[in-house]
């Protein structure tokens, strides 16, 4: 599927596209509010700026892409692929992100006060400034993350590793 054609598709009405394949696509400053794109190939997308409150990208592989101060408010990543992702200063606030693989990502001034990443591998991700007010880290890897002046206000660490994380 073409990129129009998805937008094209989004404004008629249709929410549901599990499985589209949008590798290296274009979708800067999009709306795709509630859209369903669980298990979605996004792997190099340039989603900068769009609007995915509430989308559900459920397993989405969307390793390298640039979701820089994206709004994924409510969204649902569980068991999605972010590795190497760009994720600075985007909102994922009360997102699920249970099961992500976010190996050096980078959330640096991302905001994802309680948001869900029980179990999530943050392993070398820069957390730098981010808000992780009353996020849940249960069981999260996060060896060798940086989460300098980061809020971790109400978070809870418990049995995250933590092995190497910067914690100035």
């Amino acid at each position: 599927m073409k990129v129009h054609e998805l937008l094209k598709s989004y404004n008629a009405g249709v929410r549901d596209f599990t499985g589209v394949n949008l590798s290296e696509a274009d979708l800067r400053e999009s709306d795709l509010s509630g859209a369903i794109l669980d298990r979605a190939i996004l792997d190099g997308a340039k989603l900068n700026y769009a609007n995915l409150v509430q989308t559900s990208l459920i397993e989405a592989d969307l390793n390298g892409a640039d979701l820089s101060n994206a709004n994924l408010t409510e969204s649902k990543l569980v068991g999605a692929i972010l590795d190497g992702a760009i994720l600075d200063g985007a909102d994922l606030s009360q997102a699920n992100l249970e099961l992500a693989k976010l190996i050096e990502t980078d959330l640096s001034a991302a905001d994802l006060q309680e948001a869900n990443l029980q179990a999530a591998n943050l392993d070398g991700a820069d957390l730098s400034g981010a808000d992780l007010s009353v996020a849940d880290l249960t069981h999260a890897n996060l060896s060798e993350a940086d989460l300098h002046a980061a809020n971790l206000n109400g978070a809870n660490l418990e049995n995250a590793d933590v092995g190497g994380t910067i914690l100035d």
